[in-house]
């Protein structure tokens, strides 16, 4: 018996309660925080954190997959179909496709999980293709569903799903299961546990043809959303990606047992840091507004589309920060005219300079903290205390 689902055991997932206690306190704790201060935003800045992200998500949940979209294209579909003021552009089918499905998400987190609720997700994340024989319905292929790598003529198997002659009742428990532990439900399970098993849960069984991933990390999502009572935006796919050689590595793990406390135990540390990205960009979108409340009326229109062009990139910033020549592309400025410009915003504290001569960067002056918080935490270097005092930043998390 290779996989989970083999063992006599499964469904029956088994896990120490005491581990994910404090990190099931931190996750409410911290949701609660972000509802109030989601409250402070003006209703253009509460849009655009929307917007921002959905759209951070619908990006890097297809990024996993090795499907790269363009991020502008996909938060135009979005606010096209929010109904909100958009540009014409060309959408394709498979930006638009994740875009329709994140707003599902959105708008229907706390409904119960039904296969038509799949069903729907999946044929919006396979939006125009024509290489799949099921679509919006499980798998109904004789073959072995694999997850492989390596050459054709020597594969390594790192996971089989069962045969799709049992898909149907295995998804009919797991959808009766998700229900049954929601909040309200007889068996209530605590957020971060619960969305954590309903990921693996989901993937263990591979109902889909193509597009699993995608709809089993929004499965995760809808779990931790009913659990804090509203929708949570939080950037869980974005940080994934971060750490996706770590979530292949443990989710293959995960899969040759219903011992799941290693896995639970990494889910929930990076159900945390998913957290603390999305608390970064609320303080990021609050500075925002009063950083240009402080500058109105004092910088000339180059420095001002100039801070406005970094403003666009939101929280993630210039890659590397501003240079002096990225601003002369931006206004059309001389070079002299250009040192000046970045002098005063630095002094207006506009901007934060790093760096000197030829090697000088600007930063925006605002969360300047929390943002490289953030991008540090993208190369893997974030060393933020978690629950049990295990690092973040650590290749394995402990929660």
């Amino acid at each position: 018996m290779r996989w989970n689902w083999e063992q006599p055991d499964w469904p029956q997932f088994h896990w120490d309660r005491a581990r994910l206690q404090q990190a099931e306190e931190r996750f409410l704790f911290r949701s609660g925080v972000f509802a109030g201060t989601v409250k402070h935003l003006g209703p253009d800045e509460q849009e655009q954190l929307t917007i921002e992200a959905m759209g951070l998500e619908a990006l890097t949940t297809s990024e996993i997959e090795g499907e790269l979209l363009d991020r502008a294209s996909v938060q135009s579909s979005l606010r096209r179909q929010l109904g909100l003021v958009c540009d014409e552009r060309r959408v394709r089918p498979s930006e638009q496709g994740i875009a329709a499905m994140m707003i599902d998400l959105y708008r229907t987190y706390s409904d119960a999980l039904t296969e038509e609720t799949m069903f729907g997700w999946h044929r919006m994340v396979t939006m125009g293709r024509a290489d799949l024989r099921d679509i919006g319905c499980y798998r109904t292929a004789s073959e072995a569903m694999q997850v492989v790598s390596g050459a054709l003529v020597a594969p390594k198997v790192h996971f089989e799903a069962p045969p799709s002659a049992r898909v149907l009742v295995e998804m009919a428990g797991f959808v009766a299961w998700f229900n049954r532990t929601a909040p309200g439900g007889p068996e209530p399970l605590p957020a971060v546990t619960r969305a954590g098993l309903a990921h693996l849960y989901f993937e263990s069984i591979h109902p889909f043809e193509d597009g699993n991933g995608r709809i089993g990390r929004a499965i995760a999502e809808k779990a931790l959303a009913q659990s804090a009572g509203l929708p949570t935006l939080t950037a869980l796919a974005a940080t994934i990606l971060i750490h996706r050689h770590e979530y292949y590595r443990d989710l293959a793990a995960a899969n040759r047992s219903n011992d799941v406390n290693a896995w639970l135990c990494w889910f929930g540390g990076i159900v945390l840091e998913a957290q603390n990205r999305t608390e970064a960009e609320v303080e990021f979108l609050l500075n925002k507004a009063k950083l240009l409340d402080g500058l109105r009326g004092r910088i000339n229109p180059r420095q001002e589309k100039a801070v406005l062009r970094m403003l666009r990139e939101g929280l993630s910033g210039f890659r590397g920060g501003l240079s002096a020549a990225n601003h002369m592309t931006i206004t059309g400025a001389s070079p002299a005219t250009a040192t000046r410009d970045l002098a005063d915003l630095v002094e207006k504290g506009a901007l934060v300079r790093v760096g000197q001569l030829r090697h000088a960067r600007y930063l925006l002056g605002i969360g300047v903290r929390r943002v490289e918080a953030v991008r540090i935490a993208e190369n893997g270097e974030l060393r933020e205390e978690g629950a049990s005092g295990a690092s973040t930043g650590d290749t394995r998390r402990e929660v």
